[in-house]
């Protein structure tokens, strides 16, 4: 029974088959007078040594990044150099809705390349598990952040005040964030101790799980620390759209 009661889960989330989800799901395609290039089999990497951390390194084309980008600044929040950073809450722009939309689609046609004869409601083998994916809203909070070239952001978890399940949107930049243990002492903390991960124009990173409570993540852009493959990456402008859920009462870890 259980088996069923999953297979019908996934007949809900996924649709019976690809030729369905064009009907399903809406078009990323409000901030751009053209239609999207949605992907529709976007490349997924899990980053195996963290539990509940995904990278779809194409999941913007070009095309949809500059539309994107261009309904962000549209907005009028950075409109002054001291302004770097934006949030709503609640009832988001009919562009955040849209990406949120786009974000669930590429969570879903990427989950029905991976082994779904062993996904359950909490398997770390789904890029979301279903209780997230189910959710209505997925996301109700939107942060956008602008970088200049050396600025990043310190080693953090996301407050608690939002659920689990974490979406970020890298644009224009790329660059190299890192994951430290929650446990690990700050001052003992060595780069060798550090997960790496390259975020690239256009691509997304999901957190949940192991990778939202237990890692903690940063960027740090100074002189030496943006180094991928032997090479350091050119320090440009970067911009990050994160979505994220409110929770009703804060979670307490245990």
């Amino acid at each position: 029974m259980e088996t069923e009661n999953q297979k019908k889960l996934l007949q809900d989330v996924f649709g019976e088959s690809s030729s369905s989800d064009s009907d399903t799901y809406p078009e990323f395609n409000s901030v751009s007078s053209s239609s999207s290039s949605l992907n529709p089999n976007p490349n997924w990497v899990r980053i195996e040594s963290i539990n509940g951390l995904l990278l779809c390194t194409d999941f913007l084309s070009s095309t949809d990044q500059a539309s994107l980008l261009s309904a962000i600044y549209a907005e009028g929040w950075f409109t002054e150099e001291s302004h770097n950073q934006a949030m709503r809450f609640g009832d988001l722009p009919s562009w955040a809705v849209k990406l949120s939309d786009h974000i669930y689609k590429a969570v879903c046609f990427g989950s029905k390349e991976m082994d779904m004869r062993e996904l359950s409601s909490d398997n770390d083998v789904c890029i979301l598990p279903l209780r997230l994916l189910q959710r209505n809203p997925l996301f109700d909070q939107l942060i956008i952040n602008v970088y200049q070239p050396g600025e990043g952001i310190c080693a953090h978890v996301d407050l608690m005040r939002f659920e689990d399940g974490i979406a970020i949107v890298s644009l224009e930049s790329a660059c190299v964030m890192h994951f430290t243990p929650v446990e690990c002492d700050e001052k003992e903390v060595s780069l060798a101790m550090k997960v790496p991960v390259h975020l690239t124009p256009g691509s997304l990173v999901i957190m949940w799980g192991d990778a939202r409570y237990k890692w903690k993540h940063e960027i740090n852009r100074k002189p030496g620390f943006q180094v991928w493959q032997g090479l350091e990456i050119e320090q440009r402008k970067r911009t990050s759209v994160t979505l994220r859920k409110l929770c009703e009462e804060p979670v307490e870890l245990t």
